[in-house]
């Protein structure tokens, strides 16, 4: 049997990052330091959005790991907020796609800048290449689990 001591400290630290990436807590702290009000269950959404471009529920509810129901009715809550509107999407007229509007757009540059502020105080004894390497392994570890999700 092989030494799986890396796998399993690696198992660990993604359990210790889920717990407070899962937080409400740090949710609370994140929309803080963007200087934004939105429900916390919204604004992960939002940011999926805006990352997209467009999404339908059910890929939404698909990365977000929540029920197409409760998606369909936050993604209501975002339009009525004005922060997306959902439109027939181009690939499929059954399907209707959440797309961010402008008001969308600047929240979630607003969270983006949050989110950097955030991360750099807390990588701000780092060497940038540690940062760096950080970010590379990151995303390829999430671009593996994707992919194998997909299989």
């Amino acid at each position: 049997m092989h030494d799986t001591h890396d796998i399993d400290m690696l198992a660990g630290a993604l359990l210790d990052l889920l717990a407070v990436l899962n937080s409400p807590r740090q949710d609370e702290v994140l929309l803080q330091a963007a200087g934004v009000t939105l429900d916390r269950a919204l604004f992960p959404l939002l940011v999926r959005i805006g990352a997209s471009g467009s999404l339908g529920v059910v890929d939404l509810a698909d990365q977000s790991g929540r029920d197409h129901s409760t998606i369909s009715r936050q993604v209501a809550k975002l339009e009525a907020l004005g922060l997306i509107i959902r439109q027939v999407a181009a690939h499929d007229q059954r399907v209707r796609e959440a797309c961010i509007t402008e008001a969308g757009r600047r929240m979630v540059s607003a969270i983006t800048k949050g989110r950097r502020r955030l991360l750099g105080e807390l990588l701000r004894d780092w060497s940038r290449e540690d940062r760096g390497t950080l970010a590379r392994l990151n995303r390829r570890l999430a671009d593996g689990m994707k992919a194998a999700r997909r299989l």
